[in-house]
């Protein structure tokens, strides 16, 4: 029998990531005992406290055993932390080195939403692509720059690290490993009991651009709130540049440095945030709100707003506008 081990770190994290891993796999287990006879994973909990709260004291988890415990894992749950990134990996070497200790042995290791932090912090997101939730992307890159954060995955799966994008997105994540570690039918099976939607491979149409301003380069500041005060216009980055006295690859350098897009990327993704919002909320067509984030081609504002948001147009305001009109 496979041994699961759910990790119970320290700290006020989120305990849905906890119940809702165990529940899935638990269900999972006796769909496989039902038609094979035996059970696939024998099911544990473990931290290095003996209780730890969540939600302020509101709700409590009891490891059932301590990590030194463990004898052997074949996978490894990572749920999600609270917000306070250093904090919470501060707290938590004991259990940062074990888990090093256990990926070395061949456990596979599968970090929910912001367990990225504490996956990244062990060392073993070098030279790996990483997920974690949309809003804390800024944060993730500035304390491990040199990890290749895959902003709109859902699920990363490499080497044996597995992370996912966040919230309750980690539902996608279980029954991606059900089908991994039981088979198709058993995830499907668990899918359904559950509610969860299969086969979802990005968090793209739920992230909000909020804009990478966490850096010092004033001059990278300056032409950010540039492009956000003037979305009705087309940029043009050699303008641009010579605005604020940079050349043109100067400016590219920079600005990849400190906000993670080119100037580009960055012009696309805070026009297509304000087609968003526009279509969530008004009645105009799709070409009105085209022409005001300064796009006056259909097929390029398609193109551009399905690369970022996995949706086209008329889907993204069909899904999130119930008063949509449309073209």
């Amino acid at each position: 029998m496979k041994q699961l081990v759910i990790v119970i770190p320290n700290g006020d994290n989120n305990i849905s990531s906890i119940t809702g891993s165990y529940e899935i796999f638990n269900k999972a287990n006796l769909y496989w005992r039902e038609h094979h006879k035996k059970e696939m994973f024998n099911i544990r909990l473990a931290g290095t406290v003996e209780s730890v709260e969540f939600n302020g004291g509101l709700f409590s988890v009891k490891p059932q055993v301590h990590i030194s415990e463990v004898k052997r894992a074949d996978l490894i749950i990572i749920p999600s932390l609270n917000h306070n990134y250093k904090h919470a990996i501060h707290g938590n070497d004991e259990l940062i080195e074990w888990l090093q200790v256990y990926y070395k042995k061949g456990a596979e290791i599968a970090s929910i939403c912001t367990g990225a932090f504490l996956l990244a912090a062990s060392g073993m997101l070098e030279g790996k692509s990483c997920s974690t939730h949309w809003s804390v992307f800024d944060n993730f890159r500035t304390m491990f720059p040199d990890i290749n954060l895959e902003a709109d995955r859902l699920i990363t799966d490499e080497n044996g690290i597995y992370t996912n994008g966040g919230a309750y997105s980690f539902l996608n994540l279980m029954v991606y490993l059900v089908e991994k570690y039981f088979d198709r039918q058993t995830a499907i099976f668990c899918s359904k009991v559950f509610q969860i939607e299969m086969d979802r491979h990005t968090q793209s149409e739920f992230a909000i651009f909020r804009g990478q301003k966490k850096h010092n380069d004033e001059i990278v500041l300056k032409a950010q709130t540039f492009i956000e005060k003037n979305l009705e216009e087309k940029i043009s980055i050699e303008e641009l540049s010579n605005k604020f006295n940079v050349s043109r690859r100067n400016f590219d350098r920079r600005f990849i440095k400190a906000t993670g897009n080119t100037p580009i990327e960055y012009t696309q993704r805070v026009k297509i945030e304000a087609a968003k919002k526009s279509f969530e909320s008004n009645r105009k067509t799709i070409n009105e709100v085209m022409y005001e984030v300064g796009y006056n081609d259909v097929k390029a504002f398609r193109e551009v707003f399905k690369k970022i948001t996995g949706l086209s147009p008329l889907e993204y305001k069909s899904k999130y506008n119930r008063e949509a009109s449309y073209f």
